[in-house]
C-alpha cells in the first residue's frame, strides 16, 4: 500500500472541539492541526488559495484554540504585572496589549494578547502553551488574592481588507471608530461577545470573542451571512501571511529557550520601571551581557517551499553552524521563499550569505530585513491600503 503524503488527524474526545468546530466541517475544512489541546483548521480550499482570499478580501477563522485565562480579584492587576515584564501601568479598561510571559531564566512561557476588562479583571488570549496551570501554580505559591479560571469564551477572527465592511454590517458604524488594539463588549442579536481590533494576519482585522459556547454555530452563520455581499470565505491562520509579516509563532520561533532580547523585543521588558516581575534578575543579566544570536529574515533560493518546514533547519555561515531556521514558506505575492531564523550575531548581519540545510540538501539564502511585507504595519493598523515589499530575493 502506498504511503499517503497527508496523514489524517483522528478526532476523539481527548482533544477539545471549539464551539465552531461543526461549522468548520460543514464549510469544508480539509485539514486540521492541534493547538492548545484543541483542533484548529488549517485550510479550506488550499493554503495558497486561502491566502489570496485573505489578502484580497475577507475570511472567517475559528481560533477557539486561543484559549482564555481569566484573572480577577483584589490582586489581579498586581499579579498580571508580576507575570509579564511589559509595563502595564498605563493600560486602560477596553485596551489590549501584546505581552510576553517569562520564566525565572528569562525564557518565554507564552506571548498572549492581554485584554483588560476592568481594573480587577483580565483575559490572557493564549498562544500554544499551558498558561492556566502556570498562573494557578504561581498564584498558589505566592498566596495572591486572585481567581484564575478558563471562562466560556471562544474567539473567531474576521480578517482581510474587507473586514471593516463585514463588521459594520454586523455591529454598526461604531466599528470604524474602534482603535487598533482596543475592544468593546457588546452583543449580536442577543449573543454576548467582545469585539477587538486585533488579529493574527498582519491585515486589517477583528476578533469576535463569543461568551456563550452554546451559540457558536449561530454566531458563525450570522457572520458568514453578513459577509456574503463582500465575498467572505472560511479561512484559517495563514502561515504565508504571518511569515510575510514576521509574526512569531510560539513553539516554532520561540519557547522557553529563547529570551525577548534575542527576538528584538527588549521594548517589552521594563527593567527600569521599578516593577517586580518573574525573570527580572535574569533579564537584567541578559540585557547587560548582550545576546549571542538574533532573530532575522532569510530570502531562500530554490524551488518553492509550499509545504514549509516541519522541523527547525540548521543554518551555516562560512562553513560552520550558525543557528537555525525556525519557520519557512513560499510567498506567492513576493515570489520567493521566506524564512525566519535565529542566527549568531555575525551571521545575522543584513546581506550575509548563509546556507539552510533542508531535507533535500543545502539551500543558499541571504539575510534580509523584517518584516518581508508592509514594514510599517500600515495594513493592520489601517494607515494605508498597500505598501511595497520590504525585501526581495
Amino acid at each position: 500500500m502506498a504511503a499517503t503524503s497527508s496523514p489524517l488527524i483522528g478526532f476523539s474526545p481527548r482533544v477539545r472541539q471549539s464551539p465552531f468546530f461543526t461549522a468548520t466541517q460543514r464549510w469544508g475544512a480539509k485539514a486540521y492541526s492541534t493547538y492548545n489541546h484543541m483542533y484548529m483548521p488549517l485550510y479550506y480550499d488550499s493554503p495558497v488559495a486561502d491566502y489570496w482570499k485573505l489578502v484580497e478580501g475577507v475570511t472567517l477563522w475559528d481560533v477557539g484554540v486561543e484559549r482564555q485565562v481569566e484573572i480577577s480579584g483584589p490582586d489581579a492587576a498586581r499579579f498580571i504585572q508580576y507575570l509579564t515584564p511589559r509595563d502595564l501601568s498605563e493600560t486602560q479598561a477596553g485596551q489590549c496589549k501584546y505581552v510576553l510571559l517569562c520564566d525565572e531564566t528569562g525564557g518565554i512561557v507564552n506571548d498572549p494578547v492581554l485584554l483588560k476588562l476592568a481594573e480587577d479583571r483580565f483575559w490572557l488570549s493564549l498562544a500554544d502553551s499551558d498558561v492556566l496551570l502556570w498562573a494557578k501554580g504561581l498564584a498558589l505559591a505566592g498566596k495572591w488574592d486572585v481567581e484564575i479560571h478558563e471562562p466560556d469564551v471562544s474567539p473567531l477572527q474576521v480578517q482581510g481588507p474587507k473586514s471593516p465592511e463585514v463588521m459594520a454590517a454586523l455591529f454598526g458604524d461604531w466599528i470604524h471608530e474602534l482603535k487598533y488594539f482596543w475592544f468593546r463588549e457588546t452583543e449580536l442579536d442577543g449573543i454576548p461577545v467582545v469585539v477587538s481590533r486585533t488579529g493574527w494576519s498582519s491585515e486589517r482585522g477583528y476578533e469576535v470573542f463569543l461568551r456563550d459556547g452554546s451559540r457558536g454555530d449561530e454566531l458563525w452563520e450570522k457572520i458568514m451571512a453578513a459577509g456574503a455581499p463582500f465575498g467572505i470565505a472560511p479561512g484559517a491562520p495563514s502561515t504565508i501571511r504571518r511569515i510575510e509579516g514576521a509574526m512569531l509563532s510560539y513553539g516554532s520561533d520561540m519557547d522557553l529557550g529563547v529570551n525577548p532580547y534575542e527576538l528584538g523585543l527588549g521594548r517589552l521588558v521594563a527593567l527600569d520601571s521599578g516593577l517586580d516581575f518573574i525573570g527580572k534578575a535574569a533579564l537584567a543579566r541578559i540585557e547587560k551581557a548582550g545576546v549571542s544570536r538574533r532573530f532575522c529574515g532569510l530570502a531562500i533560493e530554490g524551488a518553492p517551499l509550499h509545504g514549509g518546514n516541519q522541523e527547525h533547519w540548521i543554518c551555516r555561515y562560512n562553513g560552520a553552524d550558525c543557528g537555525k531556521m525556525t519557520s519557512a514558506i513560499y510567498s506567492p505575492r513576493l515570489d520567493f521563499n521566506m524564512g525566519l531564523a535565529l542566527l549568531s550575531l555575525e551571521a545575522a548581519e543584513e546581506g550575509r550569505a548563509v546556507e539552510v540545510l533542508g531535507p533535500q540538501g543545502p539551500l543558499p539564502a541571504k539575510v534580509v530585513p523584517l518584516p518581508f511585507y508592509d514594514p510599517m504595519k500600515s495594513l493592520a493598523t489601517g494607515a494605508a491600503e498597500r505598501t511595497q515589499p520590504a525585501a526581495s530575493a
